[in-house]
């Protein structure tokens, strides 16, 4: 068949990647300095101790290493050809409807077992944490994809799971926590009555939809209670961000098997970072080489979460009882619960560190839409390519078509790539509440930023 007839691009198992990029490797030759991580009580630099009380050795090196390449053990690679490497399709039908000259490619990520991106770190992060004598993992979810993904891993290696889900997600998508379950995870609606800061949360606000925040505050004093018990993120943390550069370097051979050239615009959605990470930081990698030219970089966000377009770059705790080590980062504040949109895994308070400083050295640049714009552009995309995109996801489709019209007005052929991360497809009340017009726009008001941001640490 030839190039410009083909839908899908396809690797085999023989070329999945063999190693993890660490952008810490290169982000001096970027010109960007990633700011330390402290401990909140000395504002001090934390050492690998303090994370070690949370997470096992192994992924302790790979948060703080500058190794270029970390090697993917073989024993993850097997459970990786489950369903990677994942297919990179040519968006023809939606070019046609948009009757835009751009090319639209988009990673689908939709085929893992969980129907997202998330098990790209959830399978090493269990495997890391059972070769290092961990028996339970504990941990939070939005939407329920990475605490499915968790407890998808986490089985896979003969862990015990517990899920802190967002009361609000809890009560949205049923299934995802039936799924959960079904691979054997404890699920719980945060916040709870176990922990502490559960309690003190219900305290204060019986009725509150939740939080991410909140939720690492239970899944991290879990861990903290027991030796055997270690926590496990689903983002923002550099190696998680590591784990999920198996996507990009895909990319870049389904490409060049696409004979599409150099990408001008990458696209994705971002919460906390990981799955636009692992999307395009293998294109940066390239362009410290001399490969490449450096593509325009997008990310995606909700105006109801606007961490990156209205947050303030500084020192924040990761969640909201401040049990965590502190990170420089963009946030609207760890005291922020943000409005019941339905993309659930993008409503967090913070943003990957290392994303944070890529958009304040301006290599990447950052963007946000209200949720019936995204679902308006999401019906748009189904109805051409067949695929039904996550919420969160649907960010990414938006930001899209936005580049796609751009191109078409300047009359530009333009290579277009974005990161569709997850399926939808438990997501339909979602769409369903979308098409009989029931949801709502929400975008922040100033004065909630600014109360939020005003609980941030003074930090010197």
């Amino acid at each position: 068949m030839s190039n410009d007839q083909q839908t899908k691009y396809l690797l085999s198992e023989a070329e999945l990647p063999t190693h993890w990029y660490n952008l810490n490797a290169d982000l001096g030759a970027l010109g960007v300095e990633l700011a330390p991580v402290l401990n909140p009580e000395t504002h001090e630099p934390a050492g690998a101790g303090a994370l070690e009380a949370i997470f096992p050795e192994p992924l302790v090196q790979q948060e703080m290493g500058t190794e270029r390449h970390v090697a993917i053990p073989e024993a993850v690679r097997d459970v990786y050809r489950l369903w990677r490497p994942t297919p990179l399709y040519r968006a023809r039908r939606w070019e046609e409807k948009l009757g835009t000259p751009a090319k639209i490619f988009y990673k689908y990520e939709g085929v893992s077992p969980t129907g997202s991106h998330k098990p790209n770190t959830s399978v090493p992060q269990a495997y890391f944490n059972a070769e290092s004598g961990t028996t339970r993992l504990t941990t939070e979810t939005g939407a329920g994809q990475w605490g499915s993904a968790l407890s998808f891993a986490a089985q896979m290696y003969d862990l015990d799971c517990e899920v802190y889900m967002v009361r609000i997600s809890y009560e949205q998508k049923p299934y995802r926590r039936v799924m959960m379950e079904t691979w054997g995870a404890t699920v719980t609606p945060s916040p709870s009555e176990k922990t502490q800061a559960g309690r003190d949360v219900l305290a204060d606000d019986p009725d509150t939809s939740g939080s991410l925040g909140i939720a690492i505050s239970e899944a991290v004093e879990r861990a903290a209670q027991d030796e055997a018990t270690k926590y496990a993120l689903g983002s923002v943390l550099n190696h998680v961000l590591l784990h999920q550069t198996v996507i990009g370097q895909e990319v870049t051979k389904q490409l060049a098997q696409a004979g599409a050239g150099e990408p001008d615009v990458l696209v994705g959605c971002t919460g906390g970072g990981s799955n636009f990470a692992g999307f395009f930081y293998p294109f940066l990698e390239r362009h410290v080489d001399g490969d490449a030219p450096l593509p325009r970089i997008v990310a995606v966000e909700p105006t109801a979460t606007p961490t990156l377009t209205k947050g303030h770059f500084e020192y924040d705790f990761g969640d909201t009882a401040r049990m965590t080590p502190m990170m420089k980062m963009h946030t609207l504040g760890h005291d922020f619960v943000p409005p019941p949109i339905h993309s659930g895994g993008l409503r967090y308070h913070g943003m990957s560190p290392q994303i944070s400083a890529l958009l304040d050295a301006g290599i990447i640049e950052a963007t946000s839409t209200p949720q019936i714009p995204m679902f308006e552009s999401c019906e748009e995309f189904v109805r051409c390519e067949g695929l039904l995109p996550a919420p969160e996801a649907g960010h990414a489709v938006w930001g899209a078509r936005n580049e796609a019209l751009t191109a078409r007005e300047a009359g530009e052929e333009r290579t277009i790539v974005f990161n569709l991360c997850g399926h939808g497809h438990f997501d339909l009340s979602a769409y369903e509440g979308f098409r009989a017009g029931e949801l709502e726009d929400f975008a922040l008001p100033e004065d909630e930023i600014e109360e939020s941001l005003a609980a941030v640490p003074d930090v010197a």
